[in-house]
């Protein structure tokens, strides 16, 4: 069995149970002055364009959105709109419960860890403020990279971080933006997370055509590591 010395995570549906888009982004759409489901399809249809960074700062991404949404609200409602549309992504977003556990586990044996999300300006916002941050050796995030999964740079900048090749980390994700195709093209192991609750998950660009290794739990990560190389 291979000793990793480094185990990379995908964000939302993986560290975190499934995201869905909770009430809260209908105060946004409000203070936009447009329907909810208007917005709600721009955020879909645009979302690789937004956190690839393409529009620049959060309240520039979303003055984008309004000209899609055909609106144009006042610079002090797109201000109190980002600042609504943050507090929500925060409350749709719920770590697993095995997320810390499975972290700490990993460093206690001398194993590094890292993130590599697609993700737009909210998430590294808020991402120190949860528990998991501390237990992270790398943050890779796709809307400062300008690129989004598959893309091997995404996976090629966490190596570059941490020291080590590609070779050395194993990758786990829902699947989502075909982040396990691309991590193997890259030359990591990847490994689904395919835990339950992700049925409701939402999902771009879903990585259908992948067949490899699949888990149930962050948990079953630790039986992956070689139980002679660690201690």
């Amino acid at each position: 069995m291979p000793r990793y010395q480094a185990v990379l995570f995908d964000f939302f549906g993986t560290l975190t149970r499934c995201v869905q888009r909770g009430s809260a982004h209908r105060t946004i759409a409000e203070l936009l002055g447009c329907p909810t489901e208007t917005l709600i399809d721009v955020l879909d249809r645009s979302y690789y364009q937004r956190a690839s960074g393409r529009f620049g700062n959060a309240e520039a991404t979303l003055r984008w959105v309004c000209g899609q949404a055909g609106v144009h609200p006042s610079d002090e409602a797109v201000r109190a709109a980002v600042a609504s549309r943050h507090r929500a992504v925060r409350a749709d977003t719920r770590l697993r419960a095995e997320a810390v556990p499975v972290l700490a586990a990993l460093r206690g044996q001398g194993v590094r860890t890292g993130l590599i999300s697609d993700c737009t300006h909210e998430l590294p916002a808020f991402l120190p403020q949860l528990a998991v941050a501390p237990l992270l050796d790398v943050r890779v995030f796709s809307v400062q990279v300008g690129r989004c999964k598959p893309d091997s740079a995404l996976y090629l900048a966490a190596c570059h971080r941490l020291d080590l090749t590609p070779a050395d980390c194993l990758y786990v994700g829902d699947g989502g933006s075909q982040e396990l195709t691309g991590a193997e093209r890259a030359g990591m192991t990847a490994v689904r997370l395919a835990a339950p609750d992700l049925t409701g998950h939402m999902v771009f660009n879903a990585d259908h055509g992948w067949d490899g290794p699949a888990l149930t739990s962050l948990t079953e990560v630790l039986d992956l590591l070689d139980p002679v190389g660690v201690g």
